[in-house]
């Protein structure tokens, strides 16, 4: 797998991908990654799901949470390569001669890969509820599996909001102001916030459980 643009989530071993993201590239990135651990988070929610006996009140909740799971973790998968094609235009850009070539191509390639980020996150976002279900009904002999998931997920969403954040934040290098790109992209502005949102609801979740999955550390 010598060829860059043979390397995908969804075609290439665990080893030809991450020795892919170990290159001084950008295509994988960080945004690619996010994907990947979305993907993660999403594999994990599926499999408590799968061990997990539902009683009779719970068991179209339980086959739904898993159903969503598992096509979050395919979702998640062609996201992260959407991002490493964002990742590679956007670096490009930079690349480019000063001059108002230069600046558009900026513009544009830093508002793509906020977008391809924001959906990244949005997608992350929506998953925490299911978790947040498996953490109160799941088989509690997986309750450290559902903590691992959350980290994974929180990986995510961090990742979603910085990117977005920082991809943002590239167009004053083609001359406008925060308060311009504030005004200019109202919606990919506030998912950086709803994304900040997202990492405290996380963080309560996986408070609320961690006793149960490191009981040592409470010892």
């Amino acid at each position: 797998m010598d060829d860059p643009e043979a390397i995908t989530t969804q075609r290439s071993t665990v080893e030809d991908w991450t020795r892919a993201l170990a290159e001084s590239v950008g295509s994988p990135g960080g945004g690619a990654g996010t994907g990947v651990m979305l993907a993660v988070a999403a594999s994990l929610t599926s499999m408590v799901a799968g061990y997990t006996e539902a009683g009779d009140g719970e068991r179209n909740e339980l086959a739904s949470v898993q159903a969503r799971a598992r096509s979050l973790r395919e979702v998640a998968l062609q996201l992260a390569d959407d991002d490493a094609s964002a990742s590679k235009a956007f670096g490009a850009a930079f690349r480019l001669e000063p001059g108002a070539e230069r600046e558009d191509a900026i513009r544009r390639a830093s508002v793509d890969a906020a977008r391809a980020s924001a959906v990244l996150g949005e997608r992350a976002m929506d998953a925490i509820g299911d978790l947040g279900w498996l953490a109160a009904n799941g088989n509690p002999a997986l309750i450290a599996d559902i903590v691992v998931a959350f980290g994974a997920l929180r990986a995510a969403v961090t990742g979603a909001r910085t990117n977005v954040s920082f991809d943002l934040a590239a167009l004053t290098s083609a001359g406008a102001t925060l308060e311009q790109v504030r005004e200019e992209h109202p919606e990919l502005w506030s998912t950086v916030e709803d994304l900040n949102t997202a990492l405290d609801r996380i963080d309560r979740l996986t408070a609320g459980i961690d006793h149960r999955a490191a009981p040592t550390d409470a010892a």
